[in-house]
């Protein structure tokens, strides 16, 4: 059974993989990947830039059976990153069903089943540059994955006037452009020269430019929100409480500290409906943060709740876990008074040497328009950093898109009956109807990443396929929680999608089962544990011997990390306090059923 994959990214590497270990004498899977660039690694090798570093943890972004060791730094850098994908893809012989400088132009039905995957190679004269004097190639498939990626086609709004902003050259001369989208920004250098620097976008990746901007020695720094954003460092770093100071030598990521038991696992379907544990722990957590930073928006995120409050939550946004630029955002902002700071306080994390002082990155609306004479023209409002911009002559000499990417299906012809990603109506991975072609990593998690969601797919896509899982599914409530306008509407709650999928799957293990079968340390730890994919590799159809393992080791190393006063604050109390609210639930629901059973 031919399987064509497109895309070498993690998401086609990880679905390639699931693919031959799930290869029988039924369904002998063989896979092929295409890819489109010379090598594996998609966004991560190719939208790159120095000093870029993931912010997911490596115990939550590697894959459930090959593992990093532990003595390894928690966040890699993206050059890390793609040599263990490299690593991985040999490991489990990956590598030799890649097929490179291969471009995808047409998906169709062959009129016997399954799918003709039509593609052209990449000429021998240059790269970017794809053969077309030859017929292209076509190739029979049972199934399609699609593993293209959200991030490949840079997205780039229009902002009227933009051809008004020039760059001075080292001449002292003007030339066009001077704007380009973050996918061309590959090093540091690109922003050397005394800039007035304009960035559209508070994602992660803007937040990292706005600091190396600041770090090349730009003049001024402005970056644009449309709407506000959550920033939250990648690891909690020190705090200080009635002037005693609490370091940590090894701080902890914050994607590994959400708890499975009653948040994710055993949780009552009115409980998940109502989506109460996102906002009780919001109410909980901005509360804490208010003692520690004297702000509910993060820790010392002072001018975040200026923007868009009424939004800054578990339920609405993703969190943005790229820190560096905060305490220069924040100096304007920062109103606290002394005696707060001596009570409790948050250390930021140290920066690079040399340090900046004196130096802030502006916030500001996006943009309406640029006029003639390139002063930027932002639109007027309450929000804080609007009213300080009105009064700004900003005329920057660089802008750069830090706005995203889109994505396009050109090669999938809806006359044919395919589908898109965001058609993919059965948990996001498949059309209804039509489970020969699945969509992997096609959602974006608010607090998570996006390799092991796609290792979880794969392995529903592959049980789908095998009739393994029956549709219709019940309903569930993992999607964040978006305004009808909104322009990214794939956003999911990681764990809540990933146990989703786990119990579709049944590989959601129950606690009696774990305790008979591995013991009180795997019990333990899977309670404590956050969404990790190895937990629902201990049970049903993926069920490996790699998994109790990494658990007794590197994923218990992350739940003693949290020390005592962690687990009791992260993982007893909220054990405790959503336990009886499923128990209430469970009571509620269980009496109702017996009084609707009397009067029928």
């Amino acid at each position: 059974m031919k399987v064509v994959i497109i895309g070498a990214g993690p998401s086609g590497l990880v679905t390639c993989k699931t693919l031959l270990e799930a290869s029988t004498s039924v369904y002998p899977f063989d896979p092929v990947i295409l890819e489109q660039e010379d090598n594996l690694g998609g966004t991560f090798r190719y939208r790159s830039y120095e000093n870029s570093q993931l912010v997911s943890s490596k115990q939550l972004t590697s894959f459930s059976d090959f593992r990093l060791p532990l003595s390894h730094p928690d966040h890699l850098t993206l050059e890390e990153y793609v040599d263990y994908l490299a690593a991985y893809a040999h490991n489990f012989g990956v590598d030799r069903r890649i097929q490179y400088g291969c471009k995808v132009i047409n998906v169709s039905r062959h009129p016997e089943g399954g799918h003709v995957v039509t593609y052209v190679r990449r000429s021998k004269e240059g790269k970017g540059d794809w053969d077309m004097s030859r017929e292209p190639i076509q190739v029979r498939a049972s199934y399609v994955a699609v593993c293209s990626g959200l991030h490949v086609i840079p997205a780039v709004p229009v902002i009227p006037g933009i051809e008004h902003v020039l760059k001075r050259e080292g001449d002292g001369t003007f030339v066009k452009p001077a704007a380009y989208h973050s996918a061309e920004y590959k090093e540091r250098s690109q922003l050397a020269g005394n800039r007035k620097v304009l960035i559209l976008g508070t994602g992660e990746t803007g937040m990292d430019l706005a600091y190396e901007a600041a770090k090349a020695g730009a003049k001024e720094v402005v970056l644009c929100s449309r709407a506000g954003f959550l920033s939250f460092p990648k690891a909690l770093n020190d705090f200080s409480f009635l002037g005693f100071k609490f370091e940590s030598k090894n701080p902890l990521p914050i994607d590994s500290l959400i708890t499975n038991l009653a948040e994710t696992a055993y949780v009552h379907p009115w409980v998940a409906a109502s989506h109460i544990r996102w906002f009780i722990s919001d109410f909980v957590i901005k509360r804490i943060l208010w003692v520690l930073t004297g702000t509910q928006a993060g820790c010392n995120q002072w001018v975040v709740g200026e923007l868009e409050p009424d939004r800054l939550g578990r339920a609405y946004v993703f969190l943005n876990k790229s820190h560096k630029a905060m305490p220069y955002i924040n100096r304007p902002y920062r109103d606290r008074p002394s005696w707060m700071d001596y009570l409790s306080s948050y250390i930021d994390p140290p920066e690079d040497s040399p340090p900046i002082t004196n130096f802030t990155v502006e916030l500001a609306p996006f943009p309406s328009h640029i006029l003639p004479t390139g002063q930027v023209v932002f639109p007027l409002s309450k929000r804080k950093d609007a009213i300080r911009m009105a009064r700004r002559d900003f005329r920057p000499d660089t802008v750069i898109y830090a706005t995203g990417y889109t994505q396009n299906f050109d090669f999938l012809k809806s006359e044919d009956g395919y589908g898109t990603p965001g058609e993919a109506d059965v948990r996001n991975v498949v059309k209804t109807g039509d489970e020969t072609v699945g969509f992997i990593g096609f959602v974006r998690p608010g607090v998570g990443a996006i390799p092991p969601i796609s290792e979880i797919q794969a392995m529903f896509w592959v049980s789908l396929i095998k009739g393994e899982i029956k549709p219709p599914l019940k309903p569930a409530h993992y999607h964040l929680l978006v305004k009808e306008n909104a322009r990214i509407k794939y956003g999911v709650d990681h764990s809540t999608y990933i146990s989703t999928l786990a119990k579709d799957l049944g590989a959601a293990p129950g606690l009696w089962e774990l305790w008979q079968e591995y013991g009180l340390h795997v019990l333990v730890c899977y309670c404590f544990g956050a969404a990790f994919v190895p937990f629902f590799r201990l049970v049903g159809p993926y069920k490996s011997s790699v998994a109790p393992k990494v658990i007794k080791t590197e994923l218990w190393e992350t739940i003693t990390r949290r020390g005592v006063l962690g687990n009791l604050l992260m993982g007893v109390i909220p054990m405790l306090f959503y336990g009886c609210l499923n128990l209430l639930a469970f009571l509620v629901d269980m009496g109702w059923r017996k009084v609707v059973g009397a009067l029928n």
